[in-house]
């Protein structure tokens, strides 16, 4: 036996030793195919596959309100979003009014003030978020399968029952109101105010901001915010969308049980017609405000911008992103990556149904301030004078078509798709044609794109820093007429 287990033994090794042996003999070979490798170049990538979005199903409740759920079995998990269309542009004569109300129905509804609420949210693992953009007011649910029944009775009490105590309303009107005197020491909320006012006249709603003004906010009480509560809080207005681990049967019962017996009532919250266009300006106008001993300048500068629903809207994001609506954008990677002037500087759109601005903006040191308007109208022009690169426009289109499938990975992100395109009327499906229409893009139509809608000769630019140290350089660019605003007028 002994014997047996030492032959054993020698022709293990024996086998080892070989098997080490050709090992030897095939690495030079390996080392050589890896030599061979240019590791300089990225790997070809193959062709994207085609877009598969999910299924969308539609209902209404007994009193008409939308339903749309989409079944995503990955997690129990679930996503119910509410909109009720109006937003901001329901605020009328009371700048502020629809974003106050959004943030008092969390602050206590049903029989609990809002410790009692946020507990209970707490003890069932849910969020409930409220907000409020120009166009819809939105309250927002997070929570597992198993406890959506109960964390529904809670969003069904925010949304129908709030309590709108007097005490509450005077605490957050205090808040807003220091929130409102805090804003006169941010250059960037005095430019964005400076520019929308400049923009949209007397008469837009985009003119006002969508949180007020302190003359607005002191007039806030408990008989306007449930007036506006009755008027514009409405069954016919609203579409609630489910994501995740529910049907669309079950999503309609138990939204049924909650809110079926919603009713209107009181007179309905209209929004204010709007009375004048946005400025589209000749020329060029520049509009400082001062902010003694900035350590930097706040530089915003655009034109009124476009429908959303332009046949043109695949080359004009394609266009925005080669010119600043990416980190490898053109405005990017000369401002911060070459010149060093900011942390950071974009270019963007803003898509509302009623068209808002095309935007670019950027916070540079004070003393580069001059330097970097240089350098932003340098892009401007480049992208209106010249083609793009093949290699650029492709970047470009990747960036944008690659992404899409990223923003339908959870039910937060595939909600926010569908409520985002149901504001322009489009549906879910919509995410297949404009990826297949950023692939048609060429460069002649970035290029036709650019020259009709970046500005070059007829920007409003704001500026907001300290004039002493930046006005003289930005008067020897003759960039346009100067105009010097009061801050106390911005936020009045």
């Amino acid at each position: 036996m002994i014997q047996s287990t030492i032959q054993s033994t020698i022709q293990s090794t024996i086998q080892s030793t070989r098997s080490l042996l050709a090992a030897a003999l095939l690495l030079p070979a390996a080392l050589h195919a890896q030599q061979a490798f240019d590791r300089t170049r990225p790997p070809a990538l193959g062709a994207a596959p085609a877009l598969t979005v999910p299924v969308v199903k539609s209902a209404r409740l007994q009193n008409g309100a939308a339903i749309k759920v989409v079944e995503q079995r990955e997690l129990p998990l679930i996503h119910v979003t509410l909109q009720l269309a109006g937003g901001g542009r329901l605020d009328r004569d009371l700048p502020g009014l629809a974003s106050f109300v959004a943030t008092m129905v969390r602050e206590g509804a049903g029989a609990r003030d809002a410790n009692s609420l946020q507990a209970e949210l707490a003890f069932l693992g849910a969020s409930l978020s409220t907000g409020t953009d120009w166009d819809n007011t939105s309250i927002t649910l997070r929570v597992s399968k198993r406890n959506l029944s109960a964390a529904l009775d809670l969003m069904a009490d925010v949304v129908l029952r709030p309590t709108f105590r007097a005490a509450d309303i005077r605490q957050q009107r205090d808040l807003r109101l220091a929130s409102l005197l805090q804003q006169m020491d941010q250059p960037r909320a005095l430019a964005q105010l400076a520019f929308n006012q400049a923009l949209f006249p007397a008469g837009h709603p985009y003119n006002r901001s969508l949180g007020g003004d302190s003359a607005s906010t002191t007039k806030l009480d408990s008989a306007t915010v449930r007036a506006f509560h009755s008027g514009a809080y409405r069954p016919m207005r609203a579409t609630f969308t489910v994501v995740g681990d529910i049907t669309d049967a079950e999503a309609r019962t138990q939204l049924q049980r909650r809110f079926g017996n919603w009713t209107m009532s009181g007179a309905e919250r209209t929004p204010a017609p709007v009375l004048v266009n946005a400025v589209r300006t000749p020329a060029r106008r520049v509009l400082l405000v001062d902010k003694p001993g900035a350590a930097q300048s706040v530089i915003i500068m655009g034109v009124p911008g476009i429908e959303r629903t332009t046949p043109d809207y695949a080359s004009v994001m394609v266009m925005n992103t080669i010119l600043g609506g990416s980190f490898s954008s053109r405005l990017m990677t000369n401002l911060r990556e070459t010149k060093g002037y900011t942390y950071g500087v974009s270019s963007s759109f803003q898509w509302r149904p009623l068209p808002g601005a095309w935007i670019a903006s950027s916070d540079v040191r004070t003393n580069v301030t001059d330097s970097s308007l240089v350098e932003f109208f340098k892009e401007l022009n480049a992208l209106r004078n010249a083609e793009v690169g093949a290699d650029e426009l492709a970047r470009a289109k990747a960036y944008l078509g690659l992404a899409v499938p990223g923003d339908l990975e959870s039910t937060a992100q595939i909600a926010g798709q569908i409520t985002s395109l149901a504001a322009f009327n489009l549906p879910l499906t919509y995410l297949q044609e404009f990826v297949a229409a950023i692939d048609k893009v060429t460069v002649a139509e970035v290029q036709r794109t650019a020259r009709r809608l970046i500005p070059v000769d007829n920007a409003t630019i704001v500026i907001v820093g300290d004039l002493s140290k930046i006005r003289a350089g930005i008067e020897a660019l003759n960039l346009g007429p100067i105009s010097v605003l009061n801050v106390a007028e911005l936020t009045k």
